[in-house]
């Protein structure tokens, strides 16, 4: 196990996946819409993530319509959202893409929601945390599903000191949506 840094306040990033999409004949991938079943689960999402207590400060979302529609539909579910930044450089990205992005938060901001794709964000949760509770690093490399919400905590100065295995997995939800 690799020991994480005790210095610095303590941060959360949390990532989602966006919600279940269609793909309708001749619409172009990053274009596609959320099914039904993920307009019923992006606002469970999000009172998922008011019931964690896992509000963010600041949200980095993708810009395909999905990720896009996911953001909307679960920020919906709080009083007041956070700023969000929409971020091409998140359609798709890897893990290195990703920590880019990540890296660039501002030190005021505790805790971050990212809202993209896989399979990077799966990727991205399992590189970060280096333990995770109970058996929740199995369970993500056993499928991270569409409205998967990971929660990584670690602690660090500035969002520009997260690396690979700094983190602690300390929750993993799949909101569903009621029919």
């Amino acid at each position: 196990m690799i020991e994480r840094a005790a210095a610095g306040p303590l941060r959360r990033l949390v990532v989602l996946r966006h919600a279940k999409s269609a793909r309708p004949e001749g619409v172009a991938d990053h274009e596609r819409p959320l099914a039904a079943r993920g307009r019923r689960d992006a606002p469970a999402a999000g009172r998922a993530l008011a019931d964690m207590d896992c509000l963010p400060g600041l949200a980095l979302c993708s810009t395909a319509v999905r990720a896009r529609r996911t953001w909307e539909l679960a920020a919906a579910q709080w009083g007041t959202p956070p700023p969000v930044r929409l971020d091409p450089r998140l359609y798709h990205a890897d893990v290195p893409g990703l920590l880019d992005v990540i890296r660039e938060t501002p030190a005021g901001v505790e805790t971050l929601l990212l809202v993209g794709h896989n399979p990077g964000l799966e990727d991205l949760v399992l590189t970060l945390a280096d333990d995770g509770l109970d058996n929740l690093l199995d369970r993500v490399r056993a499928k991270f599903p569409t409205s998967a919400i990971a929660v990584l905590d670690w602690r660090g100065a500035a969002w520009h000191d997260l690396h690979p295995g700094a983190a602690l997995l300390t929750s993993l939800t799949i909101p569903r949506g009621k029919r």
